[in-house]
């Protein structure tokens, strides 16, 4: 016969292994989500009700749904001309044109012309490598002097490459990912070989020429009073650890109402890295609930007000989908709300003003409801489960989450510099690590440039070769107007 303290004994561990249970099932449904699932974050209720997403949240519509009204279908034959266009678009009216003349196979010449039919191809030529002669005749004078015309200044002093091959060079590593000795093969293609350590010699004299643009770019950046801040894993070859590679940080402040991207790379984690760039810096600061943002505001007493990131608590809700579907899918069901009213301001155009209006009276509620609720069932959550952890994060950080509502120029999450971020991790699949951690700072200055001129919709060789041609006779005074912000396309002139 048991006794009352046996039978509770046994209760208790029995409460104990359900809830392992019910924990190993959480990480089972974890694994299998990341080998097997999608990664896109985009949720799709399963409810039937969902469409009522778009209706006021003080509305109670009936669960039976609106009456059926009988509906009648009417065809009707569509107008040429109407409705969206079809068919391919046309071909940039920017691009060079080859005309090619077809005239028919018989004699024409009594023939009257009433029009012609123009069909475009697209098609494209190689490119291909020249070389660049600087022929300098050598004259004497009568008393014997000799004269000769200077060298115009080159990208580097007494090197091989010309503005336009290290430009491509930079832009196949950094924007399109190209490690060099894959960029060695496509040479030979061109009817040249070049080793892989001279082009990895020519990547620093050319950085060095960049670094004054460099500075001047950061200190663009934090002339804002709002920046987005993450950060992202490189790996680099360190003598001191051999046979194993260190893991630095990639640093990016993101500028969103500049469209400036700034990176920086720092060899580990610690707060002294952020620190350093944003001594002196003002302003709202939006990242993730890192600790190190938080030590910045008390520990180092930084004058910053942090701003939460609305897709980092999404996303602990989106995993835990799969073991506690019907909690994790109305807090999803009521993110997507408030997506829907910054979807709603971003396609009417809406100003700083009118974003800040519609946030207070329509995703304020929201997110006063999605709080309460979430306070309410937080007791009854499995201390340990994915949904605990993501009403836990959410709750913890809910007034970080809640300043974009009051500002109208903050975005409700940090996806713009996710999305500048992302080459980085695109580069780590292809040249796998940085060889120092000086190349791992060039590869910052690069990324800076780089993704600056993908936001401002800049063809990053085009930008690259004009600057590196500029560059060595470039007044450092005037140095901000060849940001990629700044830069006026085929713009040669030199200010004095």
């Amino acid at each position: 016969m048991y006794s009352q303290e046996d039978i509770e004994s046994l209760l208790q561990e029995r409460a104990a292994f359900q809830q392992e249970n019910a924990l190993l099932k959480e990480e089972l449904a974890e694994l299998r989500r990341m080998i097997f699932g999608s990664k896109r974050e985009r949720f799709v209720s399963t409810k039937k009700d969902s469409a009522q997403l778009q209706l006021p949240l003080d509305v109670d519509v009936p669960e039976e749904g609106p009456p059926k009204v009988k509906q009648t279908i009417v065809y009707q034959r569509a107008l040429k001309g109407s409705g969206k266009p079809t068919g391919r678009k046309p071909l940039p009216p920017d691009l060079p044109r080859e005309e090619v003349i077809l005239e028919p196979a018989v004699d024409t010449s009594d023939m009257r012309k009433v029009g012609e039919e123009v069909t475009e191809e697209l098609d494209l030529v190689p490119a291909k490598l020249f070389v660049r002669r600087y022929i300098r005749p050598r004259y004497v004078d009568k008393e014997e002097k000799f004269h000769i015309a200077a060298l115009p200044a080159r990208p580097i002093e007494k090197g091989i490459p010309g503005p336009g091959l290290l430009a491509q060079v930079l832009v196949d590593k950094f924007a399109h990912h190209l490690p060099f000795y894959r960029q060695v093969q496509r040479y030979k293609q061109w009817g040249i070989k070049i080793a892989v350590s001279t082009l990895s010699g020519w990547l620093a004299p050319a950085c060095d020429l960049l670094s004054p643009l460099y500075l001047a770019h950061r200190h663009q950046v934090l002339k804002d009073n709002y920046l987005q801040v993450d950060e992202t894993p490189i790996k680099v070859l360190d003598e001191h650890k051999k046979g194993r590679t260190h893991i630095g940080q990639h640093w990016v402040y993101h500028s969103p109402g500049q469209k400036l991207v700034f990176f920086d790379y720092q060899k580990g984690r610690s707060r002294e890295g952020p620190k350093k760039i944003l001594d002196g810096f003002e302003g709202y600061l939006q990242a993730d609930a890192f600790t190190v943002y938080e030590s910045l505001v008390k520990k180092d007493r930084l004058n910053v007000i942090l701003a939460g990131c609305m897709a980092h608590a999404r996303r602990y809700f989106e995993h835990a989908l799969e073991s506690s579907k019907e909690i994790a899918e109305k807090a999803l069901l009521l993110f997507q709300k408030l997506y829907a009213l910054e979807r709603q301001a971003r396609e009417q155009e809406m100003d700083n003003l009118e974003r800040q209006k519609l946030r207070l009276e329509e995703s304020l509620p929201i997110m006063e409801m999605l709080g309460e609720w979430l306070q309410d069932i937080y007791p009854s959550l499995l201390p340990k489960s994915k949904i605990a952890k993501a009403a836990a994060y959410f709750l913890k950080n809910y007034e970080k989450l809640s300043v974009f509502i009051d500002e109208g120029h903050i975005e409700i999450d940090n996806n713009l510099i996710e999305n500048s971020i992302r080459p980085v991790a695109i580069g780590r699949k292809n040249y796998l690590f940085a060889g120092s951690h000086d190349g791992a700072q060039r590869a910052a200055m690069m990324y800076s440039l780089i993704g600056t001129c993908k936001l401002h919709e800049i063809n990053p060789f085009e930008y690259l070769k004009d600057i590196l041609e500029r560059l060595p006779e470039y007044p450092l005074n005037k140095i901000e107007d060849l940001l990629p912000q700044n830069w006026k396309k085929h713009s040669k002139k030199t200010p004095s």
